[in-house]
């Protein structure tokens, strides 16, 4: 177990945003590498839930509650502290661990805007309802963000990208699990 750190249950809504990195200063600020490239999830929860896994370190998979007192971008990244850690030492034992925040904590979004979270996993069908695959992740390439659909073809696993951008997104229904575009399989 960490100093200072009680043990918590994960919630049933949490979702993985990051990875602590290494200590950043003397005070107990460290680094959080996070999964998105617009970490909003990060500042807008006081509360995070570190998963500790243990392969060859003292720690067998437990998950602890940190009480983060500042976060803010810094570089590629976001830099945090947390009521817990006072030093350098404390922030460096954080290492490595998963940080997950609450989905309630996430905030909400503009209308046509979707975490991404959400939309992995989600079928993709065109407007003739030919069924075009799953999407399996989503690239940010700069201009603009790409979905990866994967799908089989004569019992192979294949990939298309197809840019998440309205003119070829119709439609992304998250309850029905299904987004509508505009793009043939042959593409």
């Amino acid at each position: 177990m960490l100093p200072g750190l009680e043990p918590a249950e994960l919630p049933a809504d949490a979702i993985e945003v990051g990875r602590i990195g290494e200590a950043w200063g003397v005070q107990g600020w460290f680094k959080v590498l996070p999964y998105s490239a617009d970490p909003q999830a990060l500042f807008s929860s006081k509360r995070w839930f570190l998963v500790l896994a243990g392969q060859g370190s003292v720690f067998s998979a437990s998950t602890f509650l940190l009480k983060v007192k500042q976060a803010k971008s810094h570089s590629d990244g976001v830099v945090a502290c947390a009521q817990e850690i006072d030093d350098r030492n404390a922030a460096e034992a954080l290492r490595g661990a998963s940080v997950h925040v609450p989905r309630s904590s996430f905030p909400t979004l503009q209308q046509d805007e979707y975490y991404w979270t959400d939309v992995i996993g989600l079928s993709v069908v065109n407007r003739e309802g030919v069924a075009l695959g799953q999407v399996r992740e989503l690239l940010a390439t700069g201009a603009q963000t790409v979905l990866v659909i994967e799908y089989l073809q004569d019992g192979k696993l294949q990939e298309r990208m197809i840019p998440f951008v309205a003119v070829f997104v119709d439609n992304v229904d998250l309850v029905a699990r299904r987004i509508t575009v505009d793009w043939q399989p042959d593409y």
